[in-house]
């Protein structure tokens, strides 16, 4: 139960990874810390729960990470995947913190795993939690509770009280009932708005009921929208999310990072004409793997397919639903709905123009390519000859959306006027958007979520104190 009369330092408003690194981070600097997650204990954690990885600058090997990934080239693998769609400085902060985050982290529990192998490059700049993202955010969950931080689950914030700039009282509801809460400082960590589906109609129209949300159901942008409403300023595309592809046969909430398919570099893609519509090899997987959510929410009812033969099949991660199996092209297209004729003429086409005689390597772009097709494939293309044949449905599959609102290097929310507010505070994915406009590199979500966590903690205990 919520104490009324207290008057916390720190109210933290989410519960995933980036609110529990605000959290601790704040109760270690010795601020009174409460923390409102609205999910049940048993779906505690948001997005977090369903991540793997996080990605970090290092100059040398450590004992997570492989060789070396330096600043620059953290930094243009960004700017590829964004276009340019992205705050320089606070991005190259983000990057830069990232290299000190693992004696923090391990320090508050969270265990990692040894660097992998044949994972297209991620052993070289990614570094695995033992046990995924489960297990870090409970293990941030038990230091969280040794420390004395108070924990409300199934507390959904209705509004965060602004009042010349700064936030006054927060109303809640507690298991559905309402109180108000005082703090002198509040970090908003509550997510994007992705499970609104009324909010992504909006910007997808009736798109969005082909849409599969990956990530959690709780994220229903509340406390974003509350916070735009109040002269809050905004940061993002409200049309642009992390958006992969993912099996068609997913639960429409919560299906989590398994469901994602792999498939895509080492085969090619149709819609459901039959046709494909994208350079399946245009960069290795953990760079481009989710630009392919949006690409297939372009296509005719949403929904696109992914056609490999039996060479290509052992070169990506196995699937959680079987793939759709044939000892021809036809039987395939028939299994899948597709017209026979139109998917045979496709890979016929596909084939022919696949040039001979080049060497082909899964694990790096190898420039194995098509030659007069539009489009071609640029990296990865084998002829799809050798039966059996496989195939699989995709769908987008929404993980968080990029509208959020804006902050400064310290985490602090700025209103329209440019003016930060005067004790809140911001962190992952409700602001990420300043730094990833649009496209994803894999594991970046989780970094900004560390790194801004550990800032706006700090911070609010810091103004908390003063």
């Amino acid at each position: 139960m919520p104490d009324r009369t207290k008057t916390y330092d720190v109210l933290i408003a989410g519960g995933g990874n980036a609110a529990l690194c605000a959290a601790i981070t704040a109760r270690q600097a010795g601020a009174s810390v409460i923390l409102l997650e609205s999910a049940p204990r048993a779906f505690r954690g948001g997005n977090s729960r369903h991540t793997r990885n996080l990605r970090a600058m290092h100059d040398k090997p450590n004992d997570v990470l492989t060789d070396a990934y330096p600043e620059d080239e953290y930094w243009d693998d960004l700017l590829r995947v964004t276009g340019g769609n992205t705050d320089e400085a606070l991005a190259r902060m983000t990057i830069r913190a990232s290299s000190g985050v693992f004696g923090w982290m391990q320090a508050n529990g969270v265990r990692f795993q040894p660097s992998l192998t044949g994972t297209l490059n991620l052993g070289r700049t990614n570094a695995f939690f033992l046990g995924g993202g489960k297990a870090l955010v409970n293990a941030y969950y038990v230091t969280a509770e040794r420390l004395g931080i108070e924990i409300l689950y199934d507390t959904e914030v209705l509004s965060l009280n602004l009042d010349d700039g700064a936030v006054r009282s927060v109303d809640i509801t507690y298991r559905g009932f309402p109180e108000t809460l005082h703090a002198r400082c509040v970090v908003a960590a509550s997510g994007g708005f992705q499970a609104n589906l009324d909010w992504m109609r909006k910007h997808w129209g009736d798109a969005v009921d082909n849409f599969v949300i990956r990530g959690t159901p709780y994220n229903r942008g509340r406390v974003l929208r509350n916070l735009l409403d109040q002269g809050v300023a905004a940061i993002g595309d409200p049309t642009q999310c992390h958006a992969v592809a993912l099996d068609a046969r997913a639960p429409k909430f919560d299906g989590g990072i398994t469901t994602r398919l792999d498939s895509v570099p080492f085969s090619i893609v149709v819609n459901q004409h039959g046709e494909r519509f994208y350079d399946e090899g245009e960069d290795v997987w953990p760079k481009r793997y989710a630009i392919w959510g949006r690409l297939i929410a372009q296509q005719p009812g949403q929904i696109a397919y992914s056609i490999c033969d039996a060479k290509a099949f052992p070169l990506f991660m196995p699937s959680v639903y079987p793939a759709i199996k044939a000892d021809t092209l036809a039987e395939l297209a028939t299994k899948m709905k597709l017209d026979p004729a139109k998917v045979q003429a496709t890979v016929a086409a596909y084939n022919a123009a696949v040039l001979p005689g080049q060497s082909f390597d899964n694990l790096k772009l190898d420039g194995n390519r098509t030659q007069g097709l539009t489009p071609d494939k640029t990296n990865w293309a084998r002829t799809i000859d050798k039966p059996p044949f496989y195939g699989y449905p995709l769908r987008p599959g929404i993980t968080f959306t990029y509208l959020g609102v804006r902050v400064n290097e310290r985490a602090q929310v700025l209103m329209e006027n440019g003016q930060p507010a005067g004790n809140l505070y911001a962190s992952g994915e409700i602001m990420a958007g300043n730094i990833l406009g649009r496209g994803y590199l894999a594991g970046f979500g989780m970094t900004i979520g560390t790194v801004f966590g550990r800032i706006a903690g700090q911070e609010a205990a810091r103004h908390a104190r003063n």
